[in-house]
């Protein structure tokens, strides 16, 4: 490349004296740097996702990001359909199922006694709180309440159970603005491969115990339909809010598709906010581009990485990308789960 076009970009230092919005302070951070730059990059795939016509848009959601109040920003996702598929901590959905059910996390301090907290049941993540008393109540509705409505010994698939549980809290008519309430209403699957290792897995285990149930996740059932959907999809795009579980099922999608049609079926878009480093060798810092190598992210895709908390990132490129899309026409995808091969149609929706 020639000097001249090295040198072609000088950055420009910010002016915050203005009233610019969000998502105009975002764009001018584009020619910042370090993650403040990234940040921009990132609000700039999605933003190109969401312009992409028949775009099915895949959300990682890891960590404990419910309790730490980023629910309605993830239930606005997927009301206004920035998102079409979310795949998801089993903690993250029950923390969600909590306060749907109209409980709260609370305000709290990572200098408070441990030891202290545990004599008067009040858990911590961090610096929130949380009754512990409240969630055993949550865990005897999801297995007294809930459990009644799933068949013994049908093998389940994770976005199957999620769908009633969203369907029996928005008809008992839990509080709006929930993850798994909006998705439900809105029609968009959510995937929980690792369910068992969170308080909903343990509720629905505890129905098979002392309740004499059959209740069956077939994990292999949530591979099964997942990776159909990019299989059928015209193109994909990925978003990660850290890594874990969540990232790698999504990543995997991709391979599977590729493996079963034959063709590339890789994701054309990829951007992910993460506090996680690649040189560890673990799946949740693990760069785009070594995502390439595999043939998880498409060798031509649009990319972006930001390092940075997550509850910080998340509110501002959500603010954001709502200033651009005040009114959002996109071809939405739904799924038709009630054949053997899924089918996908399209609306073209004003949302």
């Amino acid at each position: 490349m020639k000097r001249s076009h090295l040198l072609k970009f000088p950055t420009e230092p910010l002016d915050v004296s203005g009233k610019e919005s969000i998502s105009e302070f975002l764009e001018q951070m584009r020619l910042t740097a370090f993650q403040g730059r990234k940040l921009s990059e990132v609000a700039d795939v999605w933003t190109r996702m969401l312009k992409k016509k028949k775009c099915i848009i895949w959300l990682g959601l890891a960590g404990a990001l419910v309790p730490a109040g980023m629910r309605r920003v993830v239930a606005y996702l997927i009301r206004r359909r920035m998102i079409d598929v979310l795949v998801s901590t089993g903690a993250n959905l029950y923390h969600d199922c909590f306060e749907a059910k109209g409980e709260k996390h609370y305000v709290g301090s990572h200098f408070a006694s441990d030891v202290q907290l545990r004599k008067q049941r009040v858990d911590r993540i961090y610096d929130v709180f949380a009754d512990e008393r409240k969630f055993y109540q949550t865990d005897i509705w999801i297995e007294k309440e809930f459990c009644p409505c799933l068949a013994d010994s049908r093998p389940y698939s994770s976005r199957e159970v999620l769908h009633l549980l969203g369907k029996m809290l928005e008809e008992k008519g839990q509080e709006k603005e929930s993850i798994l309430v909006d998705a439900y209403k809105s029609k968009v699957p959510i995937f929980c491969p690792a369910i068992g290792d969170s308080a909903l897995g343990f509720a629905m285990m505890f129905a098979n115990r002392r309740r004499g149930r059959r209740i069956v996740i077939d994990s292999l059932k949530d591979v099964d339909e997942s990776s159909r959907i990019t299989e059928k999809a015209e193109m994909t795009g990925v978003v990660y809010l850290g890594g874990g579980v969540p990232k790698n099922f999504i990543q995997q999608t991709a391979v599977i598709a590729s493996y079963q049609t034959r063709h590339d079926k890789s994701h054309s878009f990829a951007a992910q906010m993460t506090m996680d480093m690649p040189v560890w060798g673990g799946l949740s810092g693990c760069t785009f581009e070594e995502a390439q190598s595999w043939g998880k992210i498409g060798r031509n895709a649009r990319t972006a990485t930001c390092y940075v908390d997550v509850t910080l990132a998340l509110p501002l490129i959500t603010r954001a990308l709502a200033e651009r899309f005040r009114r959002l026409r996109r071809s939405v995808p739904f799924y038709d789960w009630g054949t053997k091969d899924l089918e996908i149609s399209y609306e073209h929706l004003r949302l």
